[in-house]
C-alpha cells in the first residue's frame, strides 16, 4: 500500500465517482478503478458500494477513510517538518558563551536576531570559559560558541568576529587615579593587578602584560580570577585593579569605577566559534544572522 493508494482512495470518497475524482486526479477513469480495486483486494473487503452511476463508502470504507485522511495529513506534516529543517527553522541549537559575552552587544544582537527569525529553534545556553567552550565544539558537545580568541592548537574551527572593543581599567572606590578621565598603562605601573589567564598562556591578560613590558615594566600580579566577571568583583572588595573590556562597565554593582585606557592595542574580540566542515541547517542560519548583524553595525 502506498500513499497514492490512499490518495486516489480520499478523492474518490469525496468525489463519491470514479468519474469525477479521475478528472480532479488528472488521471484516466479506468487506472483509477483498477488502483481501488487493488486496494480493496489488499485490504480484504470493500471499500465502496456502487450505486447507479455513483458509488459511496461502506461501513469498512468509512473507518479507512478517517485513517487514511489521518496517514495523508502526518505525511504532509512529516514533509512540512523535513523542508523546515533544512531551512534551519525548526531544530536545537547548543550555543556556548562565555560569561563576558553575555554584557556584549555583540552577542545580545545576535541572540535577539535569531530569536526573531527562528522562534522554534530550541536554544540550550552552556557558560564556560573561552578555551573549554572552542574543546567542547570540536568533541561535538555543543554546535557554536560566542568566545574570545586566540585558541592554542585548534582544529577545524571557523571564527566570526563580532566585534572589537577597547579596554577599559577598573579602579575601587576612593582610588587616587579616580580623579582623572583617561589612562596610561605607565600610570598602572605601581598597582596589584588582577588578571584573568588562561591555562595555555594565550588570552587577553597575556597580551596586556607583553604590552606592560614593552613600556618597561612587569606589572604586579596580585590575583588570579577565573573570568572578566570576577576580576571585575575582586576589584569592588578592593583587592586591586583590572583591565577589561569595555562592555563590562554594564557590570553595575558598588565601588567599581571604570576609566578609558589610552591603548591602541589590543583589543577585546569577540566572536561566533563554529566547525569548519559539515554544518547543519541551524547553524547556516546563525552564521546568516551574524553577517546580517556585522553588515547592520
Amino acid at each position: 500500500m502506498e500513499l497514492r493508494h490512499l490518495r486516489y482512495f480520499v478523492a474518490t470518497a469525496q468525489a463519491q465517482s470514479l468519474t469525477k475524482a479521475a478528472q480532479a486526479l488528472h488521471i484516466a477513469q479506468p487506472p483509477l478503478g483498477q488502483q481501488i480495486r487493488a486496494l480493496e483486494e489488499e485490504i480484504g473487503t470493500p471499500l465502496f458500494h456502487r450505486q447507479g452511476r455513483g458509488i459511496v463508502l461502506s461501513d469498512a470504507g468509512k473507518v479507512f477513510l478517517e485513517c487514511a485522511r489521518d496517514i495523508l495529513a502526518r505525511a504532509d506534516e512529516a514533509k512540512g517538518r523535513a523542508l523546515r529543517a533544512a531551512r534551519g527553522e525548526i531544530g536545537t541549537l547548543t550555543l556556548g558563551f562565555t560569561e563576558s559575552a553575555s554584557f556584549n552587544e555583540g552577542m545580545t544582537s545576535l541572540l535577539s536576531r535569531y530569536q526573531q527569525r527562528y522562534r522554534h529553534v530550541q536554544i540550550n545556553l552552556v557558560e564556560g570559559n573561552s578555551e573549554t567552550l572552542v574543546n567542547r565544539l570540536l568533541l561535538r558537545e555543543i554546535d557554536a560558541a560566542i568566545v574570545r580568541p586566540p585558541f592554542a592548537g585548534v582544529g577545524d574551527i571557523a571564527f566570526q568576529v563580532l566585534s572589537q572593543e577597547p579596554l577599559m581599567v577598573v579602579l575601587p572606590d576612593g582610588h587616587e587615579l579616580l580623579e582623572r578621565q583617561e589612562l596610561s598603562l605607565e600610570d598602572l605601573r605601581d598597582e596589584r593587578f588582577i588578571l584573568y589567564s588562561r591555562k595555555s598562556g594565550y588570552g587577553l591578560s597575556a597580551d596586556i602584560v607583553t604590552e606592560c613590558r614593552a613600556r618597561g615594566f612587569n606589572p604586579k600580579i596580585h590575583q588570579q580570577a577565573p573570568q572578566v566577571s570576577s576580576a571585575v568583583n575582586l576589584v569592588s572588595a578592593g583587592m586591586g585593579i583590572a583591565i577589561v573590556p569595555a562592555s563590562m562597565q554594564r557590570m553595575t554593582r558598588p565601588g567599581l569605577n571604570f576609566r578609558a585606557l589610552a591603548l591602541a592595542s589590543p583589543r577585546a574580540t569577540l566572536g561566533l566559534a563554529t566547525r569548519s566542515a559539515a554544518q547543519s541547517a541551524v547553524i547556516d542560519a546563525l552564521l546568516q544572522c551574524a553577517r546580517d548583524y556585522l553588515d547592520g553595525c
